[in-house]
């Protein structure tokens, strides 16, 4: 029975807590928060409530350390987790610049334990149609493919702290690491990146942004935006391979040829738990959390994704880098 210490119970650690209550040999045994909504979860949830990290390590016997805080408390809460000898799982993004990332995943390889980090795209139904895709050459090789992942500037966010790109990263770090995760685990790091942005004047922020991945065989084009209008959530794309085209329209995954009926791939998901934010019903989060905790009871060191975190967390720094937020 693996006991689970979840720091941070906000959005996405609610969103863990509903998921772990479904996975089998796992128990959370501690929360860690010092906001005052999560003084009733723990009342509700019948669990000890710390809000100091270091006091939750000292006295509560834990195997692993969920780490649910904003992006730029990550490396604090995550490395006093690694230096007390805890497995991690840590929520997207691991940190906002190479050298963080780099330094907490040599940490855990130090110190003999697990690092997975939340990157949960790479769980959905869409994505593993699109894995088996590629790796399978069914449709021959691939020549092109679009990310589009749009949404309505998040005014629900507590605090500010989205908004503030030494914290968060911005729509980069926030909306592009999903499709960008995806891309870089199916094809590898990208050879050339050019990008544009928009946005309303007197933002701190860009609104919009278009990135074209260049590779010796493919292009890739993926768009990503916090736009100041009420649209739905956006999330789909479209790859071109020699022989079809398959695109994830947000409902399902159509693959068209010629001569041939269009096919739709099974990505009915068959259990499916609340989230508890802006998110319907999926099982992606509980596959995710299944497959950490089973790499952590199968002995894992390190971080298992080391290269594929690394490159993408450098490419989301160079695009902020590159482009630095206008003054108000």
């Amino acid at each position: 029975m693996l006991k689970i210490g979840v720091v941070g119970t906000g959005g996405m650690g609610t969103v863990h807590l509903l998921n772990y209550a479904h996975i089998k040999d796992c128990k959370v045994a501690a929360l860690c928060d010092k906001a005052p909504a999560a003084a009733r979860q723990a009342q509700e949830l019948g669990l000890p409530l710390y809000t100091d990290l270091a006091e939750m390590l000292r006295q509560q016997p834990l195997d692993v350390v969920d780490v649910c805080t904003p992006t730029f408390l990550h490396k604090e809460h995550v490395t006093a987790a690694l230096q007390a000898g805890k497995h991690v799982i840590c929520e997207k993004p691991l940190a906002l610049n190479l050298a963080d990332a780099a330094a907490m995943i040599d940490l855990a390889e130090e110190k003999g334990v697990a690092l997975l980090v939340g990157q949960v795209l790479q769980y959905s139904m869409e994505a593993g149609v699109l894995h088996s895709l590629v790796r399978s050459g069914e449709y021959g090789r691939v020549l092109d493919a679009s990310f589009l992942r749009l949404s309505a500037c998040p005014r629900w966010v507590k605090n500010g702290w989205l908004f503030d790109k030494s914290r968060s990263g911005h729509l980069p770090f926030d909306l592009h690491i999903h499709d960008l995760d995806l891309m870089v685990s199916l094809f590898g790091p990208p050879e050339k990146l050019d990008f544009t942005s928009c946005g309303r004047a007197g933002q701190d922020y860009r609104e919009h942004y278009r990135f074209i991945y260049t590779y010796p065989d493919k292009s890739i084009m993926a768009e990503a935006a916090w736009y100041n209008a009420d649209i739905p959530f956006t999330a789909t794309w479209r790859v071109y391979f020699e022989n079809a085209v398959v695109e994830n329209n947000g409902q399902s995954v159509v693959a068209y040829r010629f001569d041939h009926p269009p096919h739709v791939f099974d990505t009915e998901e068959l259990f499916k738990i609340p989230t508890g934010i802006n998110v319907p019903p999926t099982g992606m989060f509980y596959r995710e959390l299944s497959d950490f905790l089973s790499q952590i009871r199968a002995g894992a060191k390190g971080c298992p994704r080391r290269s594929d975190i690394l490159t993408v967390v450098k490419i989301l720094e160079e695009i902020n880098l590159a482009e630095p937020s206008p003054s108000i």
